[in-house]
C-alpha cells in the first residue's frame, strides 16, 4: 500500500516557488526570500511591516538616536556659509567686508529697504577664522547639552529666536554698523543653559555655563567691534525663552507652551524691529 504525499505548498507572495517554511507569526508559507528572522522563530514581510511602529514613532526613535543632530546641522551650515561669503572678494563697505558678506551683512539701511531676510542671514555670517572658530566650538558644546534635553525642533526654535533676538538688539544699539555672526544665538544658548540649571537649583556660577557667560560679558564690552547689542539681546531672548522652555510646571502642564514661547518671542521681536528701522 503506497501514502500519498501531502501537496506541495508554495509562498505566499512567490506563488510559483515550493516551500516548506512558515512565518512564525500568521502561519502562511514562505519562501526563503520573503522570511525575516525574529526573536522567535522567522515572519514573513507582511507581518514584519505590521509590527512596525507609526511613521511618527519611526522618526522619533531615530532623531533619539542621532546625538545633536540639528546642532552639526547648524555647525555645518554655518561652515558652509563662511566658505561661500569668503570668495566674494574685498569691498569698502565695513573696512574691506567682501562682497558676499555685505549681501548677508545686518544693517538698518538694508533692513528699512525690505531686506528683513538679513536678520536670519547674519546668523550666519562670520568676519574671520577665529570668529567663526569660537562660535561653532560653544555652538557644538551648548547643543551637545540642549538639544538632548529639549529635542531637535525646540532646540532649533530657541536658536532661531536667540538669534532674531541678537539680531534686534544689534540693530537698536548699532544700527549703521555691517553686523555678522552666529553670536547672538550662542548667546542665547548660555542664557538659556544657565536658566535650566536654576530650574534644577543649581547655581550656574558653580558651573562652567555661568563662568563661560560672564566671561564673555566682559569680552563683549572690554574689546572694540563687537556688536554688544547683538550679544544683549541675544542672551535676553535665550534666557527668557529657556526659562519657560525649561519650567517644570510648563512641561507638564502645557507642553504646548515650550514651542509657542519661541515663536512668540521671534514675533515679539520683528515687531520691535519694524518699530525701529
Amino acid at each position: 500500500m503506497t501514502s500519498i504525499p501531502p501537496p506541495l505548498e508554495h509562498c505566499v507572495r512567490h506563488p510559483h516557488v515550493p516551500t516548506g517554511r512558515h512565518c512564525t507569526r500568521c502561519d502562511r508559507p514562505a519562501c526563503n526570500d520573503c522570511l525575516v528572522a525574529a526573536s522567535v522563530g522567522s515572519q514573513c514581510l507582511d507581518c514584519v511591516r505590521a509590527s512596525r511602529p507609526p511613521r511618527a514613532e519611526r522618526v522619533r526613535r531615530w532623531n533619539a538616536t542621532q546625538p545633536a543632530l540639528a546642532t552639526r546641522v547648524l555647525v555645518a551650515a554655518n561652515i558652509a556659509v563662511f566658505v561661500w561669503s569668503g570668495l566674494g572678494g574685498a569691498g569698502a563697505f565695513g573696512g574691506g567686508a567682501s562682497s558676499r558678506q555685505v549681501q548677508l551683512g545686518l544693517s538698518e539701511i538694508f533692513v528699512a529697504n525690505g531686506e528683513w531676510w538679513r536678520i536670519i542671514s547674519a546668523g550666519f555670517l562670520h568676519f574671520g577664522a577665529l570668529h567663526i572658530a569660537m562660535n561653532m566650538l560653544l555652538l557644538y558644546q551648548l547643543g551637545s547639552l540642549l538639544e538632548p534635553v529639549l529635542g531637535s525642533g525646540r532646540f532649533v526654535l530657541l536658536y532661531f529666536a536667540a538669534m532674531v533676538g541678537g539680531s534686534f538688539g544689534a540693530l537698536l544699539l548699532s544700527p549703521d554698523a555691517l553686523t555678522g555672526g552666529a553670536s547672538g544665538a550662542v548667546f542665547g544658548l548660555m542664557g538659556a543653559a544657565a536658566v535650566a540649571l536654576l530650574h534644577r537649583g543649581v547655581n550656574p556660577m558653580q558651573t562652567g555655563i555661568g563662568t563661560t557667560l560672564v566671561l564673555n560679558l566682559l569680552i563683549t564690552f572690554a574689546i572694540p567691534g563687537i556688536s554688544i547689542g547683538g550679544h544683549l539681546g541675544g542672551v535676553i531672548v535665550g534666557a527668557g525663552v529657556g526659562y519657560v522652555m525649561f519650567d517644570p510646571s510648563v512641561n507638564r502642564q502645557m507642553p504646548w507652551v515650550t514651542w509657542a514661547a519661541p515663536v512668540a518671542a521671534m514675533v515679539a521681536c520683528l515687531a520691535a524691529i519694524a518699530a525701529i528701522v
